[in-house]
Parts: C-alpha cells; sequence; structure tokens
C-alpha cells in the first residue's frame, strides 16, 4: 500500500540547503575575520571617548581623547628636539666664529706695513696654546708678553674682534721713541718706559743717546729708568729755552748717574748729574757758555754738576 510504502528521498533541496549553509558559514567567518580579534590576544581600549578602560594609552583602540594626549606628546617632543637642534647649531657657530686659524694684524696708530712675522709668532704661540685660539679664552697680557719676548717694539696687544670665519684681528699699539740710543755700535731706540727696541717704525728722535757706559743690555730690557729719561728729556727742552740745542747725549763710560750733552755751534761736552736738579744745571750751563763764548775761549769740557760752580778745562 501506498500509505505503508516507503518514501522517496528527494536529494535536490538537500543539496540546495547545503549550498546555502555553506555562503552562511563564509559570510560568517569573513564577518569573524573581519570584526572579531585573534585568540589570546587582550582587547583593551575604546573607542568612545566617554568610556576608559584600564591601560587606554597603550591599548589598540585609542579613544579620541588618548590620541589627543599622544599628540600633544609628540608636540613636545618634537618641540624639545627642536629646540635642541637650535641650540646647538647657536653653541657651534659661536665657537666657529670666536676660532682663531689666521691673524689679522693692525696698528693702533700707524697704517703703514707691520712686519709679517707677528701673525707668525701670534699663530705659534697659539699652537702651544690650543684651547686659546677661542678668542674668548685667549690670554691677551700673556700673549702680550710672548710676542714683546720677539718683538720688543710691540708696547701692547689686544684682540679686535673677527674679520671673517676663523679670522681674528689683533691690533697692536708700537712703542714711540723719545730718544735714539747707540750702544756698542748698534742703533736702538728707547721709549718713554725706558725700554729699548731695534724696529723703529716712527721717526728717528731728534736726540740720540750714545752709551759709554759699557753695560751689556738685551732688547726688550729696560735700559734706562724713567727718572734718567725724564732727567734727559727736560735738559733738551730746558736748553732749548735756554737758546741751544742739544744734539747729542753721551753717557761716560764706567757711571750711570751723570751724561754729557753735545750742542750744536759748542764743541766741548757739558757734563751733568742726574743727581741735582736739571734746571739749576741747565741755568749754570747757559750762564758758564756765554761766559767761555764771551772770553773766546774753547775748554775740553764744562762741568755744572756742583751747585753754584762750573769748571772747564
Amino acid at each position: 500500500m501506498a500509505l505503508f510504502s516507503k518514501k522517496k528521498k528527494d536529494d535536490a533541496p538537500r543539496r540546495r540547503q547545503a549550498n546555502f549553509l555553506d555562503e552562511e558559514n563564509k559570510e560568517s567567518r569573513e564577518f569573524d575575520e573581519r570584526y572579531s580579534f585573534k585568540r589570546n590576544r587582550t582587547l583593551t581600549g575604546s573607542s568612545s571617548s566617554q568610556i576608559s578602560s584600564p591601560g587606554e594609552s597603550s591599548a589598540q583602540i585609542k579613544s579620541p581623547r588618548v590620541q589627543a594626549h599622544e599628540l600633544a606628546r609628540q608636540r613636545r617632543h618634537i618641540g624639545a628636539t627642536l629646540l635642541l637642534v637650535l641650540i646647538g647649531s647657536g653653541l657651534l657657530y659661536f665657537l666657529v666664529s670666536q676660532f682663531t686659524a689666521t691673524a689679522i694684524i693692525q696698528a693702533s696708530d700707524m697704517s703703514s706695513n707691520l712686519d709679517p712675522s707677528y701673525a707668525k709668532t701670534i699663530d705659534d704661540y697659539l699652537s702651544s696654546q690650543p684651547l686659546e685660539r677661542f678668542r674668548f679664552v685667549t690670554n691677551v697680557e700673556h700673549l702680550g708678553e710672548y710676542l714683546q719676548a720677539k718683538s720688543p717694539e710691540i708696547a701692547s696687544i689686544a684682540i679686535d674682534g673677527s674679520a671673517g670665519l676663523g679670522k681674528s684681528v689683533f691690533t697692536v699699539t708700537l712703542r714711540h721713541p723719545i730718544v735714539g740710543w747707540s750702544i756698542n755700535g748698534k742703533q736702538e731706540y728707547v721709549d718713554n718706559t725706558g725700554t729699548s727696541f731695534a724696529h723703529n717704525y716712527f721717526a728717528a728722535p731728534a736726540v740720540q743717546v750714545v752709551d759709554k757706559s759699557g753695560i751689556q743690555v738685551q732688547a726688550g730690557q729696560a735700559i734706562a729708568s724713567n727718572r734718567f729719561l725724564g732727567f734727559v728729556g727736560r735738559a733738551v727742552g730746558l736748553t732749548k729755552n735756554q737758546g741751544f740745542t742739544v744734539v747729542q747725549v753721551i753717557i761716560p763710560e764706567g757711571t750711570t748717574r751723570e751724561v754729557e750733552l753735545q750742542l750744536q755751534g759748542i764743541s766741548y761736552p757739558i757734563k751733568l748729574s742726574i743727581d741735582r736738579g736739571v734746571g739749576e744745571q741747565v741755568e749754570d750751563m747757559a750762564r758758564a757758555v756765554h761766559w767761555l763764548q764771551t772770553h773766546g775761549q774753547t775748554p775740553q769740557y764744562l762741568d755744572v754738576r756742583v751747585s753754584g760752580e762750573a769748571f772747564y778745562r
């Protein structure tokens, strides 16, 4: 009977159902892969600005507030890095601008060409003191002493800024001679401090001192005291006021306490002592010379070292 007969299986619908399930499973897997997280992965953070969660700053999902904080932190980091770069650049520029690779020499009171050896002497000094190649740590006083030992005609030196990258300007003050000083057949000059030097950049002084004392001196050393130079200067000036001109000052052999003046038109020397007032001696000298001229006498020398007396021979 048909009532108890077995129903025939219909395979076609079952195949369509399987395909349908496969498509659903595929879509489900794609959805899971797209929106689910992997196994053993800790889910932290929240995309909502109203919800905070532990460890939100290191979460995979960060709220706008955390993102704003990270941006601010990055801006601070970039700003600090930029500030350090600017400070480093400024410091490097300062060091380069202060560095002395080449010395430019100029004089404070003259424009003629200076001895090129000055620049080499300064370079030798800076080579022995490498740190002082930076101008702000250069020991100018020590440099001046080193330079004067090589070139006594330099009275002082100063640093006068930069002349370009790696170039520094050094201004030297040269000694002005007040008397020429002839000693042991060598021409020297003496400035107002009594220091002798051989290289003179200025006009030769009118007064020439001939040193016959026999004292051995070296260039750069003080060979005459301020008192002696002052005595010579006043003697020259006061003699001119009396109508005479001093052409030479002689330091006799074996003493440095007296001088002999050689006057223009007078053949004999006049002896003076630096231990007696120069004004009195010049007055005595003038009166004695006039007396000798009046009486037509020409002695070998005239001595006015003793007060109120004038000796001649």
